[in-house]
């Protein structure tokens, strides 16, 4: 509202000279940016281009950390035979081929390759079957066996 008063009765009286305009303040400011910034030539110089290394640095390092991300998951890909990704394989490439998988993940990965392995095993079925409830297998066994004999049944005309 205020806006509107300002401008209906402000412009008019800004034409005829008796205030209520703002005061010019281009006059202020310098138009060298070197200058704004308080440096001289020189120095501005040497701080943009300052600037602009450690925004290559920044992305550089940002594109190698991508890279590895990729590859962790191409790798697990390949571990779990999930499908590629052409996004992660044009990431690797962008990045260089010498991309590697950081330590930690690295870890990681192998912890719970163990656990798997552990698990597949022998001993990890056996220990697993001791913790599963007998009756629970009884009724899987029987529900297993009534499918089949209802898919023989499907596919059989004799029975």
């Amino acid at each position: 509202m205020a806006f509107l008063i300002k401008s209906m009765v402000g412009n008019p009286l800004k034409n005829l000279g008796l205030g209520g305009g703002e005061e010019k303040t281009e006059e202020a400011a310098p138009s060298d940016p070197a200058a704004a910034a308080g440096m001289t030539r020189e120095e501005y110089e040497e701080y943009q281009k300052q600037l602009v290394e450690e925004k290559m640095q920044r992305d550089a390092d940002f594109l190698h950390k991508k890279a590895e991300r990729a590859t962790l998951r191409t790798c697990l890909r390949e571990k779990y035979r999930l499908p590629k990704s052409e996004q992660d394989e044009n990431m690797i490439q962008m990045a260089g081929d010498d991309v590697d998988v950081p330590e930690e993940l690295l870890k990681m990965v192998d912890e719970d390759a163990e656990e798997e392995e552990e698990k597949d095993s022998i001993l990890g079925q056996i220990q697993n079957i001791q913790n599963m409830d007998m009756d629970q297998i009884k009724e899987k066994a029987q529900a297993t066996l009534s499918e089949m004999k209802v898919k023989a049944e499907e596919k059989c005309s004799l029975m």
